[in-house]
């Protein structure tokens, strides 16, 4: 497996690189992140992206805005030093598959590239031979990661489009706000946190704008995406 590696701190990028190659990857290391584009790394058959929050020039948080907006899924695990909530939300709203604080033990980096491998490797295997889903004036297209309502493009951002596949994936099925945390935000929120309703109320403002609904809630356990034809 081919790692992008995005840390200026020679010391960790050295420890990085140690244990990655120990445990069998490849690390290509960058510097910072224009390093990245105007070296065309993301040109390289990449599998997963470690990147630092704070970089000269470009931080983390706007690379992966970047990435994603250039229609880029590479599964991104952040490192920060930063370990309040309002950091891991911020870092995973924009993008980031996964957040890790430092100081951190190198075991748990592998678990968690590990986890990341098997949850793309799992969407590979199980996509459907036909990337466009219709449900009414709804259409998905899984290819192009694009979503349209009456033949008018909807802007989502990388979050709220990947909440409203893992509703789509599960039609006609209850997942709970802790399921949708795990799958969409990659890790386990506070079960107080109301993020799940947040960007649930923002699909709907988005998508339920021809007098269809799609997403229900399940009083007490979360939500449902249906549409009966």
């Amino acid at each position: 497996m081919h790692v992008l590696l995005i840390e200026d701190d020679l010391r960790i990028s050295s420890f990085l690189i140690k244990g990655l190659e120990e445990a069998s990857y490849v690390v290509s290391l960058c510097k910072s992140a224009e390093a990245v584009y105007e070296g065309n790394y993301l040109d390289l058959p990449i599998d997963l992206i470690i990147v630092d929050i704070m970089l000269p020039g470009m931080d983390g948080i706007q690379f992966v805005q970047t990435l994603r907006y250039k229609g880029n899924y590479t599964p991104v695990l952040m490192l920060s030093a930063l370990n309040a909530v309002q950091d891991k939300v911020t870092a995973l709203n924009s993008g980031a598959d996964d957040y890790l604080t430092k100081p951190f033990h190198f075991d748990e980096l592998l678990s968690r590239l590990q986890a990341l491998l098997r949850r793309k490797q799992f969407q590979v295997k199980s996509k459907p031979e036909n990337s466009q889903l219709r449900f009414g004036d709804l259409l998905i297209d899984k290819d192009q990661y694009m979503v349209s309502v009456a033949e008018e493009i909807v802007e989502l951002s990388p979050k709220e489009l990947k909440l409203l596949l893992y509703l789509v994936d599960n039609k006609n099925r209850t997942v709970s706000r802790m399921q949708i945390l795990n799958a969409v935000w990659g890790i386990t929120f506070d079960n107080h946190s109301n993020v799940v309703d947040v960007y649930i109320s923002y699909l709907r403002n988005k998508i339920e704008v021809s007098n269809e609904k799609f997403i229900f809630t399940v009083k007490g356990i979360g939500y449902m995406f249906k549409y009966d034809t």
